[in-house]
């Protein structure tokens, strides 16, 4: 509780400072949240990165509530949430993937273009991966569309194209999934997720040579 208290204090200070720094006060917290997420994604073995995300969540979700109606924030909440997932099991992990889908939704009703993309990546890959319903909300169908719209903004990425690969082969698509993991093996990473980009265009050539 106090952790949270510290951590609300810190924001409201940058919201103080936010009529002279405009925008700069939540890109920065965004760009903070980023770049640790990086490093616990790519630099903290298996076993070690679930108390970690956990806590990178809360302070993400603190951010999208001192920021209201701003998509960013949103679209790094679901990236993280979803992250702290994948590392969890059970009802909580499901109950951390519907907290990502809903907070990437939400991003995308504000900002169209999902992040550049990301949003529509980590939905697609939340709805792949969910059990179906009654339980959860996994939808093939979804998943794809959204792999789809993450391609059309960003063709070249090695997320989008790395994560729809991995669903085609999932789906026994196989030769689709060869075109993909390949376009991940040649894409383009981001100045601004370079580690997280690297670890997957290696994924990317273990997928292609076992397809």
């Amino acid at each position: 509780m106090l952790r949270r208290q510290l951590i609300g204090a810190a924001l409201g200070v940058g919201l103080l400072l936010a009529p002279f720094t405009g925008a700069l006060a939540w890109e920065s917290e965004v760009e903070a949240l980023k770049q640790r997420w990086e490093q616990i994604a790519t630099q903290r073995a298996e076993g070690q990165r679930r108390a970690a995300l956990q806590s990178l969540a809360e302070e993400a979700e603190l951010l999208v509530e001192a920021n209201p109606g701003i998509a960013q924030p949103l679209v790094w909440y679901g990236i993280i949430e979803a992250s702290h997932a994948r590392e969890r099991s059970g009802l909580g992990a499901l109950g951390s993937a519907r907290s990502a889908r809903d907070a990437l939704e939400r991003a995308i009703e504000i900002d169209p273009q999902g992040g550049n993309g990301s949003a529509y990546v980590t939905l697609g890959a939340l709805y792949d991966r969910a059990p179906g319903r009654p339980i959860g909300f996994g939808n093939s169908s979804t998943a794809e569309r959204m792999f789809q719209q993450a391609l059309q903004i960003r063709p070249d990425g090695i997320d989008a194209n790395f994560y729809y690969a991995t669903f085609l082969e999932d789906e026994g698509r196989r030769e689709e999934a060869r075109e993909h993991a390949q376009r991940a093996v040649d894409g383009t990473a981001r100045e601004d997720r370079q580690a997280s980009d690297e670890a997957l265009r290696q994924q990317a050539r273990s997928l292609l040579s076992r397809l």
